[in-house]
């Protein structure tokens, strides 16, 4: 039995995914290499150089007058003023959205610091915001971790969504050996994942199709969410990709 699906299929819904700092820019970029399809990307940044490298169509350089486009120096507050400077540019680009996948590394200055601002602002315009971010590895040290702590603390109040991706948790997961080369390319693909796996059901045709009203009541005002992967082969594949999924290591708590 063949199957066909409608390429001008269009459900109407404008999904945008905002890479926040360094993280969540190298996120973007993954995504695109990857040909992730039902969503418009933007990248935001403090430091100028780094920009320079994303390949969003948008990209915003927040905080001009405050870091002069050399980033956050891993202070998220430095992070939190210059997304405050740029918030009406922020706005512009959140202008005409239904649904906001805001990605970051937590731990760092613009990430940490800049993510709940442009949360708020994407809530604040009634906006189904999502939150997609990770927790450093425990190489990058107490420090980086407490400030993600903390920023993950503001970001729950200003997303409806909120999904923490534990990155020492990866090397349960990843049928790649975590290096200190390519650990942060596993945790970027793991944020990707987790963005396709809502965008594309609502924008891309295929056998399952998610009505954006379902996604929206399921997820707005949730709070914290959870993302499990799982495998499944043979015959029962459906089954224990399922089971997989519900006890993975990267769900902080249990559902199964």
């Amino acid at each position: 039995m063949a199957f066909e699906f409608d390429d001008n299929f269009d459900s109407g819904v404008n999904i945008k995914v905002i890479g926040v700092g360094g993280g969540g820019n190298n996120a973007v970029n993954r995504m695109i290499s990857t040909n992730v399809r039902g969503a418009e990307f933007i990248a935001v940044n403090t430091d100028r150089q780094a920009l320079s490298h994303s390949n969003a169509v948008h990209k915003i350089d927040i905080g001009e007058k405050i870091t002069k486009g050399h980033g956050a120096g891993a202070n998220p507050e430095v992070g939190a003023r210059a997304a405050e400077e740029s918030i009406e540019e922020i706005k512009s680009v959140l202008d005409g959205s239904d649904m906001v996948f805001i990605t970051a590394g937590m731990g760092g200055g613009t990430g940490t610091g800049a993510a709940p601002i442009v949360a708020k602002a994407a809530k604040d315009m009634g906006i189904l915001t999502v939150g997609v971010v990770t927790k450093p590895f425990a190489f990058e040290g107490r420090r980086r971790m407490m400030q993600a702590e903390t920023g993950i603390k503001n970001l729950i109040d200003s997303v409806d969504s909120l999904i923490i991706i534990p990155n020492e948790r990866l090397k349960q997961v990843s049928d790649t050996r975590i290096t200190l080369v390519n650990a942060f390319e596993v945790a970027d693909d793991v944020l990707r994942r987790g963005v396709q796996s809502v965008a594309e059901l609502i924008n891309v045709n295929g056998f399952i199709n998610l009505d954006f009203a379902d996604v929206s009541a399921i997820m707005k005002g949730a709070g914290y969410a959870h993302m499990g992967v799982g495998d499944g082969k043979g015959k029962d594949k459906a089954v224990l990709a399922a089971k997989a999924a519900i006890s993975s290591p990267l769900l902080e708590t249990s559902i199964a």
